[in-house]
């Protein structure tokens, strides 16, 4: 469940209290948009923004605590060695002969090759087909796409929290970055859209950790969110959105 200050806040923003909430986050990365229309939006961020201490965890454990663990891997491999024995030099034992002549097995690999991975080519890139990788209808200038373009602008944390009411939908987000926005008490709305200007699509049932839903829009666009956060407000909002 959300925490108390989660759903004051929420209260305090709304007005009331929200029909349903749930922290969740874009389905996929944000493609890369055309040149000209990124310029036109403002060159806003596209990629979210991390805390800066999950770089010092980062840098921290690749030049600190790898090294530690290789020395001491070492250090046990030199205290099991027998003192004055040079380490053993393997023997090269003659198998038995093999049937198949040099070259064969990449031959037969070459002609057999796997099938390709959904949504790519056989070379192993995406198919053109999709430009917009599943997470939103494509179309730029509509208001999925216009609302991609300044999703990170608006705050550089993955999460979103969307809210329902009988007045429509809300999306707030926290303004700073943070390790844990979702407990977060200063979030903010984003964005707000009436009964007649967005509707929300989802799957009841859908499994945990996998569930997704869509905000759809009047001009035929549409976005696809995910990651929900926290399994009692999901199940709740998914129940709320499909009935």
């Amino acid at each position: 469940m959300a925490k108390r200050k989660v759903r004051r806040r929420a209260r305090k923003i709304l007005g009331a209290d929200p029909t349903a909430l749930v922290w969740c986050e874009l389905a996929r990365p944000i493609p890369a948009p055309p040149e000209q229309v990124h310029r036109a939006a403002g060159s806003k961020r596209l990629t979210p923004g991390r805390h800066w201490l999950l770089y010092a965890g980062a840098v921290l454990f690749f030049f600190v605590v790898i090294p530690m663990m290789l020395i001491d891997k070492l250090g046990d491999r030199l205290e099991r060695r027998p003192a004055g024995r040079p380490a053993p030099h393997p023997r090269h034992e003659p198998g038995p002969a093999s049937t198949s002549t040099p070259g064969s097995e990449s031959a037969d690999a070459a002609t057999s090759p796997r099938p390709p991975a959904p949504g790519r080519d056989r070379r192993g890139r995406r198919r053109p087909g999709d430009p917009a990788h599943g997470l939103f209808d494509g179309d730029w200038e509509r208001t999925a796409g216009r609302l991609l373009l300044h999703w990170y602008g608006h705050s550089p944390n993955p999460q979103r929290l969307v809210m329902l009411t009988s007045d429509g939908i809300c999306v707030a987000a926290s303004p700073r970055r943070r390790l844990s926005p979702t407990t977060a008490g200063d979030f903010h709305a984003v964005a707000r859209f009436s009964p007649a200007e967005a509707r929300i699509e989802a799957e009841a049932g859908q499994p945990r950790g996998f569930a997704t839903f869509a905000l759809h829009f009047p001009d035929g666009s549409w976005l696809e969110l995910g990651r929900l956060a926290g399994p009692d407000d999901a199940d709740h909002f998914l129940r709320t959105v499909s009935t």
